[in-house]
């Protein structure tokens, strides 16, 4: 018996392909797309102004499958980190991060992440495979769903009743190291049929793989940041492998390109805090140099460090990440510091935990990491 067809897995235009193939007409497809993602629903004969015959034939060809909660934790501060099994021994983590005018979904792309940044332990979990559309898009599915359960506040705008109404693409993984799946995602993130997000509401984060940000600006232009986290190519080079290839000057070239169609005039360059590794004030004066000589319309988020074991790194004190902030304000860009939220159940940012059977090691680690800062 053939296996069924993941319908989490398309888009509404090969959703439509599909049920054409099945001798269906194309506002059925439209109907389903809307069933699964605005009403959550995954058991087709809940799916009432559709004819029983084809709830029939859906059974029977089709399913609505999205990853199952492994675990799922509670802050104090309304956080919620959800564990979500994908298979073989390998899992992913994703949080919801509540606010007062958003709710905040970080999703993951990746089981691992084959970049190497040094700072980083995810790293050091190394690689399993790229996510599916339907791992990726059913932890929007499944968090949506569980939050409403846990009685997460809705926001009054009817444009946002669900508790989800951002996404950054920030957990494990690089996204634009897998491109098509991430891309697909994200367009039924934005599907009005579907989660109606605007594309200020989407942001993707990459530590800077040029190629597909061009890729990016044709396919499907969301808000954009950057892991920049050094002032230089020599800094860079040494906490983050990825400059070698594609140097800091190729990287605001692209930045600058990409703001020609990105929903948001500026980019967001994420910057961990590295003690005596990036956060001297001329560091700080450097960073403002280099941007501006880029002509790069930039806001710089500072993320104090989370140290992990053997990380060979230490967290900046609170009042030098202040200083850096200030010179960056001075020059005349907008520098925030990263609140930290969920800490007490290791949400925060660079606390994610998550289980990767590697396949480059072919051994099991499952430890906390230090997560690409968001």
């Amino acid at each position: 018996m053939a296996e069924r067809t993941n319908l989490l897995d398309l888009t509404l235009p090969r959703l439509t392909e599909w049920f054409a193939q099945q001798g269906e007409k194309p506002f059925r497809a439209k109907q389903v797309f809307r069933w699964i993602h605005q009403r959550g629903v995954a058991d087709f004969d809940a799916m009432t102004d559709i004819a029983k015959s084809l709830r029939e034939k859906l059974k029977a060809t089709a399913q609505v499958r999205a990853p199952a909660i492994l675990s799922e934790h509670r802050s104090e501060d309304g956080t919620v980190k959800f564990l979500f099994d994908v298979g073989v021994g390998n899992g992913i983590e994703t949080v919801f991060i509540p606010e007062d005018d958003r709710g905040t979904l970080c999703v993951s792309s990746q089981v691992g992440c084959a970049l190497d940044c040094k700072f980083c332990s995810t790293g050091r979990q190394g690689f399993n495979r790229d996510l599916s559309v339907s791992e990726i898009i059913g932890q929007v599915w499944v968090a949506n769903k569980r939050l409403e359960e846990l009685g997460a506040a809705r926001l009054e705008d009817a444009e946002y009743h669900r508790p989800v109404s951002n996404v950054v693409m920030m957990g494990m993984g690089e996204p634009l190291n897998n491109f098509a799946p991430v891309v697909d995602s994200m367009a039924i993130m934005l599907d009005d049929n579907a989660y109606g997000l605007s594309r200020r509401r989407v942001t993707l984060s990459t530590s800077g793989v040029v190629p597909n940000i061009r890729k990016l600006k044709e396919a499907l232009p969301v808000a954009l940041a950057v892991s920049l986290h050094a002032p230089n190519d020599a800094i860079r080079s040494k906490i983050m492998p990825i400059n070698d290839a594609y140097p800091i000057a190729t990287l605001l070239a692209a930045c600058k390109d990409y703001l020609e169609v990105a929903p948001r005039d500026f980019i967001t360059f994420e910057y961990v805090m590295l003690k005596g590794v990036n956060d001297a004030p001329d560091h700080a004066r450097e960073l403002a140099r280099t941007l501006a000589a880029a002509k790069v319309p930039a806001k710089v988020n500072l993320i104090p460090f989370n140290p992990f074991p053997e990380s060979g790194f230490e967290k900046t004190e609170r009042d030098r990440v202040h200083l850096f902030q200030k010179i960056l304000m001075d020059a005349g860009y907008i520098a925030t510091i990263r609140k930290t939220r969920g800490d007490d159940i290791d949400a925060a940012c660079g606390q994610l935990a998550g289980q990767v059977v590697n396949r480059m090691k072919r051994k099991v680690v499952n430890v906390h990491r230090q997560a690409r800062p968001h």
